[in-house]
């Protein structure tokens, strides 16, 4: 922390991509509180637990006279960054639920001032149909992304049931067979299929960068504007056990799962408003955390020359969703078969490495700007963002408050469907961002449940002792 303290922080290029003229990208947290908030304990907690968590929290974004940005501390004005909607009292938890989403969909489309750091809370204070209150913190994606927000919030949490006791997390062991025993000619074959895998898989998110755009479809609009526009929210909540269950029979990870689930659930969306949809060339950015860990570290683990340094370190990886005129989506598992083998070539390719070489090639001669614009088309080309955070299993409290369940979005993807995906306490929470006025949130959420329910009807009716 003190060499942050004495110096001006360099500014990451993700930092740089997503505060440009061409983007504009935020994280919102949507906690949901058990009991109405007390403000006095949220002030305190703002003030002596988040706000010292990274210097992050306390710099703004300034400007050097060679033109490269970095990170400056400043002091903060707590009562700067906290604000309480002015809302009706006494309606019901339904009319409250249609202020939050009116609130969040508002707060998603304002943009921070450069001049106070770029974050801030909203207290709603009404019971909602989901919880007796609900706080929301919205930071600029320039301060960090999903790992580091989330090493945050747990550094600042603590256990409802015995907060002397560490927070456990899902399990995230791979179901495939270790390959330290592989013969000579077994690892000839395997980089020469790293070779091929690469340079398909870098030439084909280069194409879908700059030249290819998916089909228009009901969950694209292609709209420029889009990213700027009002998004509304529809969660949905699954039990973790039970996709456990389809995992044990299809031996693959969760993560495969929850993406069939969501791909699968999509399509079937976009049959019931367009079927000629149904076999649309529409892409998926999946999107990864590329540090050498995957675990959480601690604030102090995170600074200086870390292998999970604090910041944005995160890449997209294109995965086109399987398309309904294939034989096999008549079966969901079959269904989610397809995902996880298109997810699978991607992540064992070097494209992801390549892309990101290219983005430093175009920032260092064309500057920030220009490589924001290639990440904007990468964005605007593509038909839907995933991106998926671990949470604690245990019940948390958090400001002293217990912690019911929480959610995220992030505003200004410069896409009409956005999907984010955290657990907490034993299920897996998806929640939808989409454009207002583009696609029914009720039907998108309704396909997703019973693409689900189809699954795990699919997956109960294979034999135990059979994989499938």
């Amino acid at each position: 922390m003190e060499n942050f303290r004495e110096g001006l922080e360099p500014v990451s290029p993700y930092g740089h991509y997503f505060n440009s003229s061409e983007l504009y990208v935020s994280i919102i947290g949507v906690f949901e509180y058990e009991i109405p908030i007390n403000l006095v304990h949220a002030m305190s907690w703002l003030e002596n637990v988040f706000l010292p968590i990274h210097p992050r929290f306390s710099s703004i974004m300034v400007t050097n006279e060679k033109g490269e940005k970095k990170w400056k501390m400043v002091e903060v004005k707590l009562e700067d960054h906290v604000n309480v909607p002015i809302i009706p009292t006494g309606l019901s938890p339904t009319a409250y639920d249609e202020h939050l989403d009116d609130c969040i969909s508002n707060i998603g489309m304002e943009k921070f001032p450069q001049n106070k750091p770029m974050w801030e809370v909203h207290i709603f204070n009404h019971p909602t149909s989901n919880a007796a209150a609900t706080l929301i913190i919205k930071v600029h994606h320039a301060l960090g992304d999903g790992y580091s927000v989330m090493s945050a919030l747990l550094s600042s949490v603590q256990r409802a049931d015995n907060p002397s006791l560490p927070l456990t997390l899902p399990s995230r062991r791979s179901t495939e067979a270790q390959s330290g025993n592989k013969s000579a000619w077994a690892r000839v074959t395997q980089l020469f299929s790293l070779a091929l895998n690469t340079a398909s898989d870098f030439g084909w998110s280069f194409l879908k960068s700059t030249l290819v755009e998916d089909d228009l479809t009901p969950i694209r609009s292609g709209d420029e504007g889009a990213g700027f526009l009002p998004l509304t929210l529809s969660s949905m909540t699954f039990s973790l056990d039970r996709i456990k269950h389809i995992k044990t029979k299809l031996g693959v990870t969760v993560n495969d799962i929850i993406v069939g689930i969501i791909f699968y659930g999509t399509r079937l969306c976009m049959q019931e408003i367009s079927h000629k949809s149904s076999n649309s060339n529409s892409t998926a950015l999946v999107f990864l955390n590329t540090r050498k860990v995957r675990n959480y570290k601690s604030i102090k683990e995170m600074v200086g020359d870390s292998e999970a340094p604090w910041g944005n370190r995160i890449a997209f990886l294109h995965v086109p969703i399987p398309k309904f005129n294939d034989p096999k989506s008549s079966n969901p598992l079959e269904y989610v078969l397809e995902a996880q083998k298109i997810i699978k070539k991607r992540r064992t390719s070097l494209g992801v490495y390549f892309t990101d070489r290219l983005l430093d090639i175009v920032k260092k001669l064309k500057g920030p700007e220009a490589a924001a614009r290639y990440v904007h088309g990468t964005l605007r080309k593509s038909s839907m963002t995933i991106s998926n955070m671990i949470g604690p299993m245990e019940q948390v409290t958090m400001a002293n408050h217990p912690l019911k369940g929480f959610y995220f979005m992030t505003p200004g993807l410069a896409q009409n469907l956005t999907i984010t995906i955290v657990s907490y306490m034993g299920n897996l929470r998806v929640t939808a961002g989409i454009e207002k006025g583009l696609l029914d949130p009720l039907k998108f959420k309704s396909c997703v449940e019973n693409a689900f329910q189809m699954m795990l009807k699919a997956a109960d009716e294979v034999p135990t002792h059979k994989k499938f």
